[in-house]
């Protein structure tokens, strides 16, 4: 086996999940296999460069590559006195005056993210941010005239499609200019690295046409993957003894709690709408608040407890324990046990009450089946044999009537009107208590104004264990999107955790941990323990959601690697069923005609 060395290099490079994943491809072409070999990367965050070198395996480059103009409009002041700009010849050296085969360009992308509104994305700040795509692209191209980059990657949001589109029309025009030809499309990153999240971006990719005559093939689609699929390989969230300090739970407050559990899972913030309300209190749930915490309190039998008041019953506060000793025989035949429908019951002794042992069963079974003792018939259902015991207690003897008892002088009290029914007459007595003054209005009055939170798709928003995620962002919190899990897995009671809450569904609703969000990116394995630069968790997600997936990387790195074991071979295509990337600019055949005689 033939090997080639292949060597890419990063411009805005993050904290190296794109190196990662070129590092990681091996691509093979007949008998030669080519190996990526990064030879550096540039970045303004001294932290995120320092991830880079452990992740890629080789020290990065700190450098602002902002004009003077857009250091001031983006910062609001000057630079400082010792700032300059940056040459064609800073990027060479931060490249070890090497020549790359490839160049994977990802720069900021704040100001054309859909999380920034389109009044701030026009600001002179974002604007200056989004011109740092064509200047990176020119500096690259400025490095490297004197031998161009074989094949380019410039990736970005979506959105920079349509925000940034007068730029990506310069950065085609300038690439063409130095021999490039180019294909702008959006991809799916989770489907091109397998990952258990959906990641759309924008991929603007170049090939130098006299360097590399072949097609540049698309990446093979994968199928996502589910997200328990990552997150079950991984300890319990909050085992930080087994995964490390990124993989605690997020301190939250207790209603973001109940919020999330009360979540259903797959759905967000809105389906706590379907949730029954009465008086101002959830109907079919009970949640003691702080005036009464300790109410029927139970002690554990290790801890002391609270100061013995004049009125110590159990309904007063903590005066209960958790007794773990048993009268002697208590365990035996345990008393007063219920036995669920779908299990067997045990040994049937001489002693077969209820207090004497596991004689009662949960029965699903509708009660009227039977002797129909106490038993309500249905108004529209006929009635059962009348017989001479006729109380109540002997039968159905009870009636469902609809009709509600009482004068009728006063039938229309607190009534309220449906959206879609007249109203009734219009009385001096106006109030809701006097006729049918209320109205059941259907519109939510979720009219957006400024400043009003919660009012957008996704918060709160829960992803179902076999589910992927959407794209991990920079700002992926619980409160802004669907950025917590419905897990499965319950901890053991005495598991140290922030905060654990059974949902409606039995699961767990809780938010990603940073190490989850790292292995969701493809940054780390989910065997694996991850340590980045600070101690941050904010800092952290920030650098996890700006990077590459290692995963998809790879993927086009292989496809990039393929595509110049060809050139270098003389070969101009290969045989595929993938879709062509980035085609030559133009295709034509030309047949002399002979004159005829």
């Amino acid at each position: 086996m033939i090997t080639r060395t292949l060597k890419h290099f990063h411009m805005c490079c993050g904290l190296g999940g794109g190196a990662k994943g070129f590092n990681r491809a091996k691509p093979v072409v007949g008998n030669m296999q080519a190996e990526w070999q990064c030879v550096g990367g540039v970045d303004v965050d001294p932290a995120g460069l320092r991830d880079f070198q452990r992740l890629s395996g080789i020290p990065g480059t700190l450098m602002d590559l902002f004009t003077r103009e857009q250091y001031t409009a983006f910062h609001g002041v000057e630079p400082p006195a010792e700032w300059r700009e940056a040459t064609a010849e800073d990027v060479r050296r931060a490249a070890n005056n090497q020549d790359p085969d490839a160049v994977f360009i990802s720069s900021p992308c704040k100001g054309a993210s859909g999380l920034l509104s389109e009044t701030m994305s026009l600001t002179p700040k974002y604007q200056a941010l989004n011109e740092l795509t064509l200047r990176c692209v020119w500096l690259m191209c400025e490095a490297w005239k004197h031998n161009p980059v074989s094949l380019i990657v410039f990736e970005n949001v979506p959105r920079l499609a349509t925000r940034g589109r007068h730029l990506l029309d310069q950065i085609g025009k300038l690439l063409e200019f130095y021999g490039y030809a180019v294909a702008e499309t959006t991809h799916d990153c989770g489907v091109i690295g397998g990952l258990a999240q959906s990641r759309k971006r924008f991929l603007l990719v170049a090939r130098h046409i006299e360097k590399v005559p072949p097609f540049l093939y698309e990446p093979e689609k994968k199928t996502l993957r589910a997200v328990g699929d990552i997150l079950g390989r991984m300890p319990l969230a909050g085992d930080i003894e087994a995964a490390g300090p990124m993989h605690r739970v997020p301190a939250l407050q207790w209603k973001t709690w109940v919020r999330l559990a009360l979540v259903k899972a797959g759905k967000d913030w809105r389906s706590l709408n379907e949730l029954a309300i009465e008086d101002g209190y959830l109907r079919d749930f009970i949640i003691v608040p702080e005036a009464y915490a300790g109410y029927l309190g139970v002690n554990q039998w290790g801890d002391s407890m609270g100061t013995v008041a004049g009125r110590s019953s159990p309904t007063n506060g903590a005066f209960s324990v958790a007794d773990p000793r048993a009268r002697e025989g208590a365990l035996q035949y345990q008393q007063y046990g219920v036995r669920r429908w779908d299990e067997t019951s045990g040994a049937v002794i001489g002693v077969k009450s209820p207090g004497q042992g596991t004689f009662s069963v949960a029965d699903p079974r509708d009660p009227g089946i039977g002797h129909g003792k106490y038993n309500v018939a249905q108004w529209d259902g006929a009635s059962r044999t009348v017989i001479s015991g006729s109380t109540t207690g002997q039968g159905a003897f009870a009636v469902q009537d609809p009709r509600t008892g009482g004068a009728s002088t006063h039938k229309n009290v607190f009534r309220v009107v449906d959206y879609d029914q007249a109203a009734g007459t219009i009385t001096s007595g106006h109030g809701p208590s006097s006729g049918g003054q209320s109205i059941a209005d259907p519109r939510p009055g979720m009219a957006k104004v400024k400043g009003d939170p919660y009012l957008t798709g996704g918060h709160y928003g829960v992803v179902p264990w076999n589910d992927h995620a959407g794209a991990v962002s920079a700002s992926a919190r619980q409160d802004n999107g669907r950025w917590s899990v419905a897990d499965p897995r319950m901890p053991a009671a005495n598991d140290r955790l922030t905060c654990v809450i059974r949902s409606l569904d039995g699961t767990w609703h809780r938010p990603f941990t940073t190490l989850e969000l790292a292995a969701l990116q493809s940054l780390v394995d989910p065997e694996e323990q991850l340590e980045l630069d600070g101690l941050s968790d904010q800092a952290w997600r920030e650098r996890i959601g700006n990077a590459v997936p290692p995963s998809a990387a790879e993927a086009i790195a292989h496809v990039m690697g393929t595509t110049l074991l060809l050139a270098g071979a003389g070969e101009t295509f290969m045989l595929s069923n993938m879709p062509v990337w980035v085609r030559p600019v133009a295709v034509g055949l030309s047949v002399s005609q002979q004159d005829s005689v």
